[in-house]
Parts: structure tokens; C-alpha cells; sequence
């Protein structure tokens, strides 16, 4: 017991490092709440195993100049993948959040060897990871829809065609690694929490807008996932009575109404666009000063800050992040969707910001291997298999390991 206590200490030692940058002893014994002789030991095992590295003192104020301590190169590492229903993006992360390298691959969902394929795309891709297998933490995915097991990885994917795929354990036993699955949007809000603002707020809304509207709920500085793994299906709330058909087998979701494929089948119908053209055209032909693909995406903006609003006031946060492919049409979006929410939240929280952040597969890849760094620091699966199997990685003194081949 006491050496996994010391293991699960290690461990939280090496995330903090890497996601809060170069600390003291001091600082790192007040952060995890550890006693001085504690921090000074577990340090020095992890400078000797080559994981953390001494650097330049900090400032003094007049007493002894304090040694920081930070990662010792690359140390550690994860693999993070975004699964979408036509393609993969895959990325190799730092332990502190840096992503490295980002690849992509074609992808179908519906094949018959769909987790073969997906397998052997991670291990294709593991194999020119700098480190070598021994640095590989694991694999984290992120994929669009509800996930009731991180560990299990039981995903429930319309957009995919998944209906309960134990993703999770097909893969770790293909991979030979620690695998994590989560519903994509609450993988962006993990690495928010880990690497961004999440660092200084303790709760957030998170609102994606692209082929389908996702939301994630930062509450108390913990992703919220409700009973089945399914909070925060912004896309799949009622929104129009017998509206569309949705993708989930309702009609008139707020997903069937603004996502992507709905605005492209109304500028079709429009004659915006002809038949072979998507949605990088509408925002073309927005910015090409077209009213309608204009009056269709500010239109589309109205309807989110309504549904956003409805939202925010349920879950009063601190601030909103919107993120997704589609603001790369967002200043079309922003004058419909400004007003709606603002005339529809209580004059005492009407100045919640709302960030707009950039936005590549460096984002969705960055919160799918989150999944992975934040397993030794989650209170809830540090001590279960999660925990286990990731900190066996984190802080293995040799450095060993292998990733299985197909």
C-alpha cells in the first residue's frame, strides 16, 4: 500500500510538472498537500530516474534562492486521436500539454475491419514517436458521442454507427497500452482543465459548432459526465417542433436545425450552393458579401445563443469557450448569436464572456491525450485500473515497454 501510495505521489509530482510548468519543493509540497520530507524523497527518486531535472533557482527575496524542479526533456508522453466519421487525427502530446506531431488518415467508421484499421493507424504512428514505446504513457481517444466508461471506452456513436463498441478494451488489447475513451468535447474540456483555462476557473461551458453542436460542463473544476456519459448533448436538445430529422432518430434537434449539414441543405435549397458544394463554400460566399449564406449563418448564430442561454442559465459558469471547425465562420454567426444571448440571460449574468478560440486537430488531438495526463491527478480513477496502468508508465524506472504489432 505504501509503495502505490508513493507510485500515485510520483505520479502527481510529474502531471503537475508538466502542466504548471518549473516549481520548488516548497511549491510542490503545498499544491499536493505532501509534507517537505515527502516532496524532497519523491523528487529525488524521479531526478533519478532521469524524469525530472533541476533547474535555475529562483529569484530570491532575501533568504535562500529555491531550487525549481521541471521535466527532464521529453520525458513522458501520450498518443491522442480524434475519431471522426471520415477521418482520423492523431497527434503525439507532451506530458506539459505541447503537441509535437499531428497525422491524419482516412477512416470508415462502418467498415467491417473498422478497429483493425483504426489500431493500426495508432500503431503506424507510435512507431515514429520520438521516445521510443517506453515514454508512452497511452492512448487517449475522442469520439462524438456518448462514452459511459473511460476505461470500458462503451461508446454510443450515431454519427459513427457505434452502438455500444466497448472501443476501450478491443483497443487495449490490440495496442498493449492504457487506452482512455471519452465523448470529444469533453476530452477539449479535460485539457482546458489540465493546460488552459481550467488552470484558473473552476467552471466552464464548453460549446463546439461544426457537423454536430456539442457542449461540455466544467463544474468545480471536474468535467460533469451525468449517469451514462452523456451530459452536455447541447446538438441533441429539442429545438424546433417536427423539425428535421436528426442523425440521434428525433426530429427537430438543435444538431438537425445549425449543424453543418442542415445550413448546407438550406444554401442548397436557396441556390447558394450547388449540390457538390459544403459548407467551406458558405462561408465563401458569406465573405464574398452573398446576404443569404450571410442571413443563413447569423440566423444559425441566433438559434445557439438562444439554446446557449437556456444553458447558461441552468449552469451559471464563469465564462463560455466556443470551439469547433465552424468558427471558422464565426463573425457570420457572432451579430444572431451576441443578441440572442444576451436578451436571454438575467441582467446579473449577462456579461459572461464568451471566448472564441482558434481552432486545428490540434485541439480535438490535444483533449484526447489529456484523457491520459490527467488519469495519476483524477481523485476518481487514480486508484482504479486508469490510475494504475497509467502510473505503472509514469513512473517506470527503466524506461521499458512495447506496443503490441498486428
Amino acid at each position: 500500500m505504501a509503495s502505490q501510495s508513493a507510485d500515485l505521489h510520483r505520479a502527481a509530482i510529474l502531471a503537475l510538472a508538466g502542466t504548471a510548468g518549473s516549481l520548488s519543493r516548497t511549491e510542490i509540497a503545498r499544491r499536493l498537500d505532501l509534507s517537505p520530507a515527502s516532496v524532497t524523497q519523491l523528487t529525488k527518486d524521479l531526478i533519478e530516474r532521469g524524469l525530472l531535472a533541476e533547474l535555475a533557482a529562483a529569484p530570491s527575496r532575501g533568504g535562500r534562492p529555491a531550487q525549481l524542479l521541471g521535466l527532464a526533456g521529453a520525458a513522458r508522453h501520450a498518443i491522442g486521436v480524434k475519431v471522426t466519421p471520415d477521418h482520423l487525427a492523431i497527434a503525439d502530446v507532451r506530458l506539459d500539454g505541447t503537441v509535437r506531431r499531428v497525422a491524419t488518415a482516412d477512416f470508415d467508421p462502418g467498415s467491417a475491419d473498422a478497429l483493425g484499421a483504426l489500431a493500426d493507424a495508432i500503431l503506424s504512428f507510435a512507431g515514429e514517436c520520438e521516445g521510443g514505446a517506453g515514454s508512452l504513457l497511452g492512448v487517449g481517444l475522442g469520439v462524438p458521442g456518448g462514452v459511459s466508461d473511460r476505461w470500458e471506452g462503451v461508446v454510443n456513436a450515431d454519427i459513427l454507427g457505434w452502438n455500444g463498441l466497448p472501443l476501450g478494451r478491443r483497443l487495449r488489447s490490440m495496442l498493449g497500452l492504457p487506452v482512455l475513451v471519452d465523448n470529444d468535447v469533453n476530452a477539449l474540456a479535460v485539457a482546458e482543465c489540465l493546460y488552459g483555462r481550467g488552470r484558473t476557473r473552476q467552471n466552464l461551458v464548453i460549446i463546439t459548432i461544426g457537423v454536430g453542436i456539442g457542449a461540455a460542463i466544467v463544474s468545480g473544476g471536474s468535467v460533469y459526465r451525468g449517469a451514462h456519459g452523456d451530459a452536455g448533448e447541447l446538438g441533441h436538445t429539442p429545438f424546433e417542433l417536427d423539425g428535421p430529422r436528426c442523425v440521434c432518430g428525433n426530429n427537430g434537434c438543435l444538431e438537425a436545425v445549425i449543424g453543418d449539414r442542415a445550413l448546407v441543405a438550406r444554401a442548397r435549397r436557396d441556390g447558394i450552393l450547388s449540390a457538390d458544394q459544403g459548407i467551406a463554400a458558405l462561408h465563401d460566399a458569406a465573405a464574398a458579401g452573398d446576404a443569404g449564406a450571410s442571413a443563413i449563418l447569423r440566423e444559425a448564430g441566433r438559434k445557439l445563443g438562444r439554446s446557449v442561454a437556456s444553458l447558461l442559465n441552468v449552469i451559471d459558469p464563469e465564462s463560455v469557450v466556443v470551439y469547433g471547425e465552424g468558427i471558422a465562420g464565426w463573425r457570420y454567426w457572432e451579430p444572431g448569436f451576441e443578441p440572442a444571448l444576451r436578451a436571454h440571460l438575467p441582467r446579473s449574468r449577462n456579461d459572461v464572456p464568451v471566448e472564441v478560440d482558434r481552432w486545428d486537430d490540434r485541439n480535438w488531438t490535444q483533449g484526447a491525450a489529456a484523457l491520459v495526463m490527467s488519469v495519476p491527478l483524477d481523485s476518481a480513477e487514480a486508484g482504479g485500473d486508469p490510475g494504475r496502468a497509467v502510473r505503472a508508465r509514469l513512473v517506470d524506472a527503466r524506461g521499458e515497454g512495447a506496443v503490441a504489432s498486428r
